[in-house]
């Protein structure tokens, strides 16, 4: 499958990418492979072989999520600069 310089730089257009004329021409040539690469891969014999494990989702197993209390507050508010109460307090950044 060919790919035209108008494809390389829609691409790049669509990426936002600004590229030279001379970098057309070499992703031209580097996406032609890719897409040639990947018609190659469309005549692998796949029947019969299972999919990888890690495709359909983790196998490990995961904790239900609880909320829990923090006794730390306290510890947390003595390392802040500043603080107001049980809150940070912080510099005014909007006018």
């Amino acid at each position: 499958m060919s790919i035209t310089e108008k494809d390389v730089k829609h691409i790049a257009r669509l990426a936002r990418l600004y590229i030279t004329d001379e970098e057309v021409r070499l992703y031209q040539d580097q996406l032609g492979k890719i897409l040639e690469s990947m018609e190659e891969l469309k005549t692998a014999k796949t029947e019969g072989i299972s999919p990888a494990p890690q495709i359909l989702g983790p196998t490990i197993g995961m904790r239900e999520d609880k909320s829990a209390p923090f006794d730390g507050i306290e510890s947390l508010l003595e390392q802040a600069p500043e603080r107001e109460g049980t809150y940070f307090k912080v510099r005014k950044v909007i006018e």
